[in-house]
């Protein structure tokens, strides 16, 4: 194939009207680093069309950023050498509703020289979806978000500790006396994502403490990844302007659930969908099968990848809906693959399986590649789905999960970490420069918090995510 260049941004000027016309002035360019935080960088609307040219100048540096801001290098990225191009999908560019004169884009990068950056991130899931194209799949994902919701506080004044997490709305798990206490600003988000090209498919008052919930509609991977980007941006902004704040971290209360950001996906192949109307399990046909059979295989290595923070542990709990054993189970909530066969006759549109065991720690755009290449190896190699889950796994004796070959996940990003080292399948999908900046960054946090209390853990992670 040939190299590939930055492209020509032949609708730019197209593009630049149309925000023009919302009265759009500055555009936020955004990428998702390794340790999973939003980075930006910000043109006037003027210059958006050269950026979408010639991008525009990012450190490689970022990408060995923690979740902290603490640097650590890798065999390829760290330290202050090199620069990149940021490059803006102008098909994703829309106004930000709530933030006069502002749009959002996310970048892919590309190096100076103008070849794709090979540790682009997004980059990375969109090769893993041409290369389910190749093989004649189509694979549709979707992000569920949770997050939880405390009262806000003046920083420069000082009221309130800015390690404390005090819930702006209590009452029952999913109870109508919760949704009461933030109807209005249900209503202003829901509405707000609409307006910014996402559809919402349902929105409640979750389980844990202040915990909200809310599901978009599926569609191609690199699209789901880009989607959750704008509502976690759009989630945080929206609670500011009721004087909340919004934390997606895996914890807020070391007693109580957790928030995940829990994956779903689906496979369509030439003659419609795979996930139903097929002959192995629960209508599953066999490529859908030996895929679910290889994401499932990838498990603990995938932890890595979506669940990539030491307080991410803290959430990955027996009994806690989390999804901790590495097995699978049609509306089994206890296994970390959840087979959704959906309401009879529906299956072709809705049938679906959720990975349970991630949260938004994880950059969505490495998470949903690296499921795909997980599944892909599963196609590749004709993998079989084992016998399905029925219960909580935490219930049976270890000997009899062991006689079933039900495993615990890891109960560490270090374990997850050495598990991701050992994934052949993702090493090949990633490449080295990925990879290894992937596995220097989770090697690197789990050293430096192995001895870190857990509610310092949680102090640390509230608000940077």
């Amino acid at each position: 194939m040939p190299e590939q260049h930055i492209p020509t941004a032949v609708d730019a000027g197209r593009a630049v009207d149309a925000l023009r016309a919302r009265k759009v002035s500055m555009v936020a360019l955004t990428f998702v680093d390794t340790a999973g935080i939003t980075r930006v960088k910000c043109v006037p609307l003027e210059r958006l069309a050269r950026a979408a040219r010639v991008g525009v100048g990012a450190s490689p540096v970022f990408d060995t950023f923690c979740f902290d801001d603490s640097m650590v290098v890798g065999a390829f990225l760290g330290g202050p050498d090199g620069d990149l191009r940021l490059v803006p999908d102008l098909g994703r560019a829309v106004a930000l509703v709530g933030e006069p004169g502002w749009a959002w884009a996310p970048a892919d990068k590309y190096t100076q020289e103008g070849p794709p950056f090979a540790g682009c991130q997004r980059r990375f899931a969109a090769a893993q979806v041409a290369a389910a194209h190749a093989r004649g799949l189509i694979p549709r994902m979707a992000f569920e978000s949770e997050w939880s919701l405390g009262q806000g506080r003046d920083r420069l004044a000082g009221t309130a500790d800015p390690d404390e997490f005090v819930p702006a709305f209590d009452g029952p798990a999913y109870g109508l006396i919760r949704l009461g206490q933030v109807a209005g600003y249900a209503r202003e988000l829901v509405d707000a994502l609409g307006r910014q090209d996402i559809e919402v498919e349902q929105f409640h008052p979750e389980y844990a403490l202040a915990q909200l919930e809310l599901s978009c509609a599926a569609k191609d991977p690199v699209g789901a990844a880009d989607d959750v980007v704008l509502v976690r941006h759009t989630v945080r902004q929206a609670s500011a302007r009721h004087g909340w704040r919004a934390s997606f971290a895996p914890t807020v209360d070391l007693a109580g659930a957790g928030s995940g950001a829990h994956l779903h996906f689906s496979l369509a192949g030439a003659d419609g969908a795979l996930f139903s109307g097929g002959d192995g399990p629960y209508g599953l046909h066999g490529d859908a099968a030996s895929f679910v059979a290889g994401v499932l295989r990838e498990l603990p290595a995938l932890c890595a990848v979506g669940a990539a923070h030491p307080t991410s542990y803290l959430r990955l709990r027996p009994s806690r809906w989390a999804g901790v054993w590495q097995c699978w189970g049609r509306e089994t909530r206890e296994s970390a693959l959840r087979l959704v066969t959906g309401v009879v006759g529906t299956g072709a549109s809705s049938a679906n399986v959720e990975v349970k065991c991630f949260d938004a720690t994880g950059n969505p755009y490495l998470v949903v590649g690296a499921v795909i290449a997980a599944g892909l190896a599963g196609v590749h190699e004709g993998l079989r789905l084992p016998p399905d889950m029925v219960g909580d796994p935490a219930a049976l004796s270890q000997r009899q999960r062991d006689e079933l070959g039900i495993r615990r996940l890891p109960t560490t990003l270090g374990e997850a970490a050495e598990a991701f080292a050992g994934s052949q399948v993702l090493a090949e999908a990633m490449g080295e420069m990925l990879h290894d900046t992937v596995l220097t960054m989770r090697r690197a946090d789990a050293q430096r918090f192995q001895d870190t209390p857990p509610d310092e853990l949680v102090a640390l992670s509230r608000w940077r995510f």
